[in-house]
């Protein structure tokens, strides 16, 4: 049984990965648009070009954490030889520096690509380390659970305090700030953060699982994942529930620089807030923070595929709803903030299912074609997440782009770009979420059969 030392320093993990990758998927595509100066088609096609790379290295990753071995384990020791270059890579990441229209976008292209390699080396072994810290399916889907909160606690932190951190450093109050050196200082800030938190997970944590075969061949590994069947759909179910996420969290600050009037509030109990993309992100992440809280009972009652199943649905209509809520009222500012209260809960009932649902993967792997194969099967996850990120935000982009949207600062927006915005919060990101309910309709690992999986897996080890 694992202690709750354990369960928290796993959490701190995934915080310190969330704050890099929310503030990446929230207000990157607006740093190289709007700060960087980057046009929307080559931001757009930026963040696509780098998933080439992230098809390569994420396996890659997971092959080498796989025949790591040391005496902290295979995966653990990444956390700490990594941190300090996912640091600097995120200070890098949002520098903005003179060196000519060419040079620039050069800039912008290596940093990110560095970015993307770095946030590989460590989450990929940090994700595989669920695989092997416990052999009960319960159990993982607890520390997924944590691992979630946490991630959203970091979510949280960072979103609500990116905007009034960034226009306190360019001194400056009501919109976000376009300041280039506001923005690196900020990612300073954030970078030294996520440091201290992989640092604590690596002391905190252990490995405790090994596998019941050897260590088999990297060309038996691929064969086997490439005869996973169970790996490919829930690959298929993930990556467009990220790509799902993608959407929404790179068309929000457009939506409210365009949409929400500058200075609107809103007032609960006498207390007066404003009412900006900001807010918009940190309610949502505690939205999550209460879908996670509520995954694991959930899960326990109707079963993983379910419960990820019903909650895609439920995502379905409240995004569909978007659509036709007014934006010039008060009604409708608070009507926009229940459905992503609504959203953020469901969202956040899905996000520790697919953590566990990954390690079942490998343990069905490990039984059925005698495999150990943790970290490849986990950089699955990570190639997924960052696919549907990027193919999310880089379709926002261009269809920004062929709705007419303008980026200039206080520019006044065509009809047609301002309905484009409202399809992009809402039919679109619903469809891709219908995309993701297909593939998990069809996955074949249900409670009863990793049930028999675990029993066998059991003798196996024993043995």
């Amino acid at each position: 049984m694992a202690t709750l030392k354990e369960k928290i320093g796993y959490g701190f993990g995934d915080m310190a990965s969330s704050m890099f990758w929310k503030v990446f998927s929230a207000y990157l595509p607006i740093f190289y648009t709007n700060v960087f100066g980057l046009d929307l088609g080559l931001a757009a096609l930026l963040f696509l070009v780098t998933k080439i790379w992230d098809a390569v290295s994420d396996p890659m990753m997971g092959i080498i954490a796989d025949r790591t071995s040391t005496k902290w384990g295979k995966y653990r020791p990444y956390l700490l030889w990594i941190a300090v270059p996912f640091a600097i890579a995120g200070v890098l990441l949002f520098t903005k520096p003179d060196l000519g229209e060419t040079g620039k976008n050069v800039w912008a292209f290596v940093t990110y690509i560095l970015m993307m390699t770095v946030y590989t080396a460590i989450n990929v072994p940090y994700g595989s380390m669920l695989g092997v810290m416990t052999e009960d399916t319960d159990e993982k889907t607890v520390f997924s659970s944590y691992r979630m909160f946490f991630a959203y606690t970091g979510s949280f932190i960072v979103l609500a305090l990116w905007e009034p951190l960034c226009n306190s450093i360019a001194g400056v109050s009501g919109k976000l700030t376009y300041d280039p050196h506001a923005w690196q200082t900020g990612m300073v800030v954030v970078s030294l953060t996520c440091l201290v938190l992989f640092v604590l997970t690596f002391k905190m944590t252990r490995e405790k699982i090994k596998p019941a075969i050897k260590q088999s061949s990297v060309k038996d590994d691929f064969k086997s994942l490439l005869h996973n069947g169970p790996w490919w759909i829930l690959l298929g179910g993930v990556l467009f529930f990220n790509f799902f996420g993608a959407v929404r969290y790179a068309v929000i600050p457009y939506y409210f620089t365009t949409q929400i009037a500058e200075g609107a509030t809103l007032s609960f109990f006498s207390i007066e807030f404003m009412f900006y993309a900001g807010i918009f992100f940190t309610i949502g992440e505690i939205a999550n923070m209460v879908g996670v809280a509520i995954a694991t009972p959930i899960t326990f009652k109707l079963g993983k595929k379910s419960t990820f199943l019903y909650s895609l649905f439920a995502i379905m209509a409240l995004c569909i709803a978007f659509y036709y809520v007014p934006t010039n009222t008060t009604s409708g500012y608070w009507t926009l903030l229940i459905l992503q209260i609504a959203t953020g809960i469901f969202t956040g009932i899905i996000s520790p299912l697919v953590w566990s649902m990954y390690a079942d993967i490998s343990d069905y792997a490990e039984l059925k074609f005698k495999t150990a194969s943790t970290g490849l099967i986990f950089s699955s996850s990570s190639m997924a997440q960052k696919f549907g990120g990027a193919f999310g935000t880089s379709a926002v982009l261009w269809l920004l782009a062929i709705f007419g949207f303008n980026t200039a600062e206080g520019a006044v927006q065509t009809p047609e770009a301002i309905e484009g915005l409202r399809l992009l919060i809402s039919w679109i990101p619903a469809g891709v979420a219908a995309l993701s309910a297909i593939f998990i309709f069809i996955y074949p690992l249900t409670t009863k059969r990793m049930k028999e999986i675990n029993n066998q897996l059991k003798s196996v080890r024993e043995n």
